[in-house]
């Protein structure tokens, strides 16, 4: 994955729409709505005030001057909630088949498509100056902030200079810090208002500050680059921006299903007896935004429902428990229709599905695995 850009997600790529199953691995996990989570305040801590001390220093000697230092500094600090997250990163082995079930939701079709409506002027000028389909565009502005819903509200400066301080990637976060801290200094936006994710993904489409320096672009024309206000125009046109000088051709489809009106190109199948697919270069240009297949998959595919296709055609083959996706669904809605809730029934067994699971063995007072099984969608009849 290209870190220049922005993160480091582990796992099948990443989304910013929790499932009901529970989400699969996020690039920010953007807090949605409402106050900060405790951890994600500023906590006292002596030892990283100490190295803000001297951070100063080094920040100085490339150019940030003393006033950006003492405003961009101004209320931050030590977010424990940032290191918390960073370390309990795992590599989440998400099947394709679960993570197209979120990252073309019924919902998030929707939404894009209405998204879509109203930006359409917007998304078919970008098209036309870079080149890049409307609908791709569309699409990642979906999977990386649920079309601005979900942007995240930690401050940047104290994320960024939390996990400098931390050390497990200092270089690369205090690389990052020295970028936000020349964002504001370049009057894009005060510090105040640079907010995203717990590691610093910012705006609609969720760039980190080194990728938002090589890439974003003030396409409103108003003097600056402002990926964080509620007119998407600039993240979008950014994210065009970076998708073309990262190898988009024009005029190429990004791939589609075997057999289903794909173009000629590579054939993949990352998930074992799914549906195969050929792809193109520009399959390859959308992993520069996140080296999975699975994302890039997901947000070819949900341009093309955005767009107006439908859903793939070819099946999945059951789950290492022996159930399909219709399986885990009516598993999820008949333990919801007695009470255990599984928060939706998307076919995705996650965290909150397991709760429920779990809930209902010891109800019945059966061994407590919270998994799920054949057995248990008999037993819930």
């Amino acid at each position: 994955m290209q870190l220049s850009r922005r993160k480091f997600a582990v796992g099948l790529g990443v989304l910013t729409l929790s499932s009901c199953g529970g989400a699969p691995a996020m690039r920010s996990s953007a807090n949605i709505g409402g106050a900060l989570p405790a951890d994600l305040l500023p906590t006292p801590n002596a030892g990283y005030d100490a190295w803000v001390s001297s951070f100063r220093a080094r920040a100085a000697g490339q150019g940030i001057s003393q006033s950006t230092l003492t405003n961009a500094f101004r209320g931050t600090g030590y977010l424990p909630g940032c290191v918390k997250r960073d370390r309990n990163q795992t590599e989440f082995k998400r099947s394709l088949e679960d993570y197209l079930a979120i990252a073309a939701s019924d919902e998030r079709i929707s939404k894009g498509r209405a998204a879509f409506a109203r930006h359409r002027s917007t998304l078919q000028t970008l098209e036309g100056r870079y080149g890049v389909d409307a609908e791709i565009i569309c699409a990642i502005w979906g999977l990386e902030s649920f079309f601005g819903e979900r942007r995240g509200d930690v401050p940047v400066v104290s994320a960024t200079s939390t996990l400098a301080f931390d050390g497990r990637r200092g270089a690369f976060f205090e690389k990052q810090l020295i970028a936000a801290l020349k964002i504001v200094q370049n009057g894009d936006i005060s510090a105040s208002r640079m907010t995203g994710s717990w590691a610093g993904a910012m705006g609609h489409t969720q760039f980190i500050p080194t990728s938002y320096q090589e890439f974003a672009v003030d396409f409103t024309g108003d003097g600056r680059r402002d990926i964080w206000s509620e007119d998407p125009t600039d993240a979008l046109a950014s994210t065009a921006a970076y998708l073309q000088r990262n190898g988009w051709t024009r005029g190429v489809r990004w791939g589609g299903e075997v057999g289903n009106g794909a173009p000629q190109g590579s054939i993949i199948q990352p998930q074992p007896g799914g549906p195969r697919f050929a792809v193109t270069s520009n399959f390859r240009a959308i992993k520069r935004y996140n080296n999975s297949d699975a994302y890039a998959i997901g947000v070819g595919h949900l341009a093309d429902r955005i767009g107006g296709a439908g859903p793939l055609r070819a099946s999945f083959p059951p789950d290492a428990n022996g159930l399909t996706k219709d399986d885990r669904v009516a598993l999820q809605q008949r333990l919801t229709a007695r009470g255990f809730d599984t928060g939706g029934t998307d076919g995705v067994i996650g965290p909150n599905s397991e709760k429920a699971i779990s809930a209902y063995q010891a109800s019945k007072g059966v061994p407590v695995t919270g998994k799920p099984s054949q057995e248990l969608l008999r037993a819930l009849g």
